[in-house]
């Protein structure tokens, strides 16, 4: 059978890749027949509702999801194709409450005209009273017009299924977040990344850049239990009696998160072994101050010093030396930790920026063991970030070594010299307003984490 999915006219490059990452979810074959990211309009087809509610149920980027009963590119062709394939079912709504609603996309149509509209279809015969709150039955007449055109190009319409998840973007906003800082992940784009990992019930997530735990508590609102690290012991800590544990508190998920460390990715304490069901992560870009990891610049170890007869290192206020590090080198490092702990068919995604430049274009990390299984663009002006999805391919999927070839990265003590996007992204992007990409200079839109 057909269906129409309503998408939001946002993040449109993400729109699909959730679709086909929820299908595998709820193991629902979904064939898409029609989509575009320059309408909010999808229409796919599905063995049945079920299998319809199933898919959208937890979709963060769409409205709902409606039985196609016909399309046209004007009324007459809707009309004719609403009786040719439906007239048998209308029996079963006749008696029921209903209402109908009419959703135009760069359009617009006044109170009269949607009346008008409705009316035309009263061949239905609805014989049930109207219901405008919560009826048995809900149809949608949908216009998709082209820009500033005056009469729509193409024409749906379809008998409401079920929602989407929209509701879940506001209930976890930041504006009501207990404990936040400048680079947490909003709630919209933490839940659909979420999705993109396939996060749900029985599921064991991993964030190795936890910051304030919007990554973990987006993949235990669907279920999963979660856990994450972060070179910066402030972050897991906290401030002030609010950190990552009274965020799971204030949403009633403590019981699915197991607990925070500090360490970073490339001196994980973690137990070499295949056991997260999924790695999420927005790892830092390096442009607010220089990317860094555990360990000293020379290289060499360090004497233990004892304050009060006690180790500094041992005590909570200890901040551990850090060294630079390259951007590059640490998303090879991502996808080596991802291709050793995932288990078969596992997720990894991963956050990281790219300029909107050929000279300093950053290209997409690869493993052996991993399957890129999609790319969404999140474009500002000048520069960009992806999302990139991986699975973790099964040992009889892989070809060839399961190791990487070790690349050359360039070396230096300079921020600047270790990451290319960071030196383009102050020498490159700013504007005479000195905005960066449509984003002032330290606004949040999480430049890092």
């Amino acid at each position: 059978m057909e269906y129409l999915i309503r998408f939001v006219q946002l993040h449109e490059s993400f729109r699909k890749a959730e679709i086909l990452a929820l299908a595998e979810l709820a193991d629902v074959n979904v064939e898409v027949l029609i989509y575009s990211e320059y309408s909010p309009y999808c229409i796919v087809r599905l063995r049945d509702e079920a299998a319809a509610r199933a898919l959208i149920g937890r979709s963060i980027l769409s409205k709902g999801v409606y039985e196609l009963w016909g399309s046209g590119k004007d009324y007459d062709q809707l009309h004719a194709t609403v009786r040719r394939k439906t007239s048998a079912q209308w029996a079963h709504y006749s008696s029921s409450t209903w209402k109908f609603e009419v959703d135009t996309y760069q359009g617009k149509r006044s109170s009269h005209e949607q009346s008008k509209i409705i009316e035309s279809f009263s061949y239905l015969e609805l014989n049930g009273p109207i219901k405008m709150n919560k009826p048995d039955q809900e149809f949608c007449i949908f216009e998709d017009y082209e820009w500033k055109a005056e009469s729509p190009h193409q024409i749906y319409m379809g008998r409401w299924i079920a929602d989407g998840d929209r509701a879940a973007t506001h209930t976890y906003s930041l504006k009501k977040r207990q404990y936040i800082s400048t680079t947490s992940m909003d709630s919209e784009l933490a839940l659909i990344t979420a999705n993109l990992t396939l996060a749900g019930s029985g599921k064991l997530l991993y964030d190795p850049f936890i910051g304030t735990g919007s990554f973990p508590i987006a993949c235990s609102h669907f279920g999963a239990v979660s856990m994450g690290s972060d070179i910066d012991g402030r972050s897991v800590r906290g401030h002030r009696g609010r950190n990552i544990v009274t965020n799971f508190q204030q949403y009633g998920l403590l019981d699915r998160y197991l607990d925070g460390f500090i360490s970073d990715i490339t001196h994980s304490p973690l137990r070499m072994t295949r056991l997260f069901d999924g790695i999420i992560c927005d790892p830092p870009y390096g442009v607010r101050e220089g990317l860094k990891v555990l360990g000293s610049r020379d290289g060499s170890g360090k004497e233990a010093v004892f304050i009060n007869g006690e180790a500094a290192h041992l005590q909570d206020k200890y901040i551990p030396p850090k060294r630079p590090y390259s951007f590059e080198a640490m998303l090879d490092d991502i996808l080596a930790f991802a291709a050793l702990s995932l288990v078969d068919h596992g997720r990894l995604s991963i956050w990281m920026p790219t300029a909107n430049d050929e000279d300093v274009e950053l290209g997409i990390p690869t493993h052996p063991c991993l399957e890129v299984v999609s790319i969404c663009v999140q474009a500002f002006n000048k520069w960009s970030r992806r999302l990139l999805t991986y699975r973790r391919l099964s040992g009889s999927e892989v070809t060839g070594s399961m190791n990487s070839k070790k690349k050359d990265f360039v070396t230096g003590n300079r921020a600047d010299d270790l990451n290319s996007f960071r030196k383009r992204y102050f020498q490159g992007f700013r504007s005479p307003t000195g905005k960066e990409g449509g984003h002032q200079i330290g606004e949040s839109v999480n430049v890092e984490q």
